[in-house]
């Protein structure tokens, strides 16, 4: 390998022409000391960086790829797809498809609405809130993350007080503070927006009550607001339809990106009939929208996704995942907390404010070949295995030596 390709040599270039060498949560600045910039290739549940390094992948792009790098299904559908054309002057008939699959296995939606990212489904889930119901507040749980624009996003440099107006704030699964809130908001209640659990970064994550999630959807049919349910990061991950639905609890919209097609830019809000109206009133749009190349590999990752059982597939996988590391705790005497669900695992250690031991055994873990975030959740995909899970706990074990 030439050295003007190695990662330090591309984060000295970057440097020159990028503000800051990087932005947003890619910037490996936010991670601790070592880990690489900049990558090559990947396939399957593995990613190679820029200096030839191979890890067994727990970030998955941060999500996006839920079935495997480069799944030679999807490939396939991305290559047909391709071949016909993908940004046209409008959809190409994969749209109706895609459209009418996603109707067909959420049990709340009667029509579907494309996008590019998460923040634009949600953006829209809100805006379509506001359009149907002619009020402007919208409650927020404390330091959940909808996405980076700037109503929603964590760091509200370059913002204004404006773009945050008509807000209001309640607590993950504290059904009084949500029903303070409400009471706040008064007449002016539009929308209720959740992510399908608590996965707030740095803290313990927490799955949604049935209580809460009850308490919620009754609320907003009191007080005729929305309930959206932000499933950007969780969706399909956890249940075939939506992640509230192994609650029984159906929103009036849901947000929708990451999985759906396996690393191709594409999401998706979901809605009731309803709302229907509301949504063909509003105007959002982008140049990019109807891309028919990431609506192809969508159809085909649904189909993936049904023909392997996914959510089973993952908690199968995920469980053995978690059982491997409380027995490596419990061996070395560690205080290791694991939370959420076992397919999006999160890892934090006791007595550990400054994240020193979780960057000390991601640090371990990542030079003997596990790719692990030491306070983000982290991901499993399909093409993941046993022996990956075997590899990623004989990493953790350098991990957990690393603490004394």
């Amino acid at each position: 390998m030439s050295p003007l390709d190695g990662d330090a040599a591309l984060r000295a270039r970057a440097a020159r022409v990028v503000p800051g060498g990087m932005w947003g949560h890619l910037d490996t600045r936010r991670l601790p000391a070592g880990y690489p910039q900049f990558f090559t290739r990947a396939e399957g549940g593995h990613i190679w960086d820029a200096n030839g390094q191979r890890y067994v992948d727990l970030m998955c792009s941060w999500g996006p790829i839920v079935l495997g790098h480069h799944n030679p299904v999807v490939d396939a559908a991305v290559a047909r797809q391709t071949a016909l054309g993908d940004c046209l002057n409008g959809p190409a008939p994969v749209m109706v498809e895609l459209c009418e699959a996603l109707v067909e296995r959420v049990a709340h939606a009667d029509w579907a609405m494309l996008q590019k990212n998460g923040g634009d489904a949600t953006t829209a889930c809100v805006t379509i809130a506001r359009a149907a119901t002619g009020r402007n507040t919208v409650l927020i749980a404390q330091g959940s993350y909808h996405g980076a624009l700037p109503w929603c996003t964590p760091v509200p440099a370059g913002t204004t007080a404006e773009d945050r107006a008509n807000q209001g704030r309640f607590v993950y699964n504290n059904l009084a503070s949500l029903q303070a809130a409400a009471d706040a908001a008064g007449g002016d209640l539009a929308a209720v927006i959740i992510t399908g659990f608590r996965h707030d970064n740095v803290l313990d994550q927490e799955m949604p009550s049935l209580a809460f999630a009850q308490g919620a959807r009754a609320l907003c049919d009191r007080s005729g607001a929305a309930l959206i349910i932000d499933d950007v990061r969780a969706g399909f991950r956890l249940h075939r339809g939506c992640s509230w639905e192994r609650l029984g609890v159906q929103p009036d919209l849901s947000a929708w990106s990451k999985a759906i097609a396996n690393g191709h830019p594409l999401a998706a809000v979901l809605g009731r009939d309803s709302l229907r109206n509301a949504a063909a009133k509003i105007f959002i749009t982008g140049s990019f929208w109807c891309g028919a190349v990431p609506m192809a590999a969508a159809v085909a990752t649904l189909g993936e996704m049904d023909r392997i059982g996914l959510p089973e597939y993952l908690e199968g996988l995920g469980t053995y995942l978690r059982q491997g590391m409380a027995n490596l705790a419990q061996h070395h005497g560690v205080g290791l907390r694991q939370s959420g669900p076992v397919a999006m695992p999160l890892w934090l250690f006791d007595d550990d404010a400054g994240f020193e031991k979780g960057g000390a055994f991601c640090r371990a873990a990542l030079e003997h070949g596990a790719y692990l975030h030491p306070k983000h959740n982290m991901f499993l995909n399909a093409a993941h295995t046993r022996a990956d899970m075997d590899a990623v706990l004989a990493a953790a074990e350098a991990g957990f030596a690393a603490l004394g």
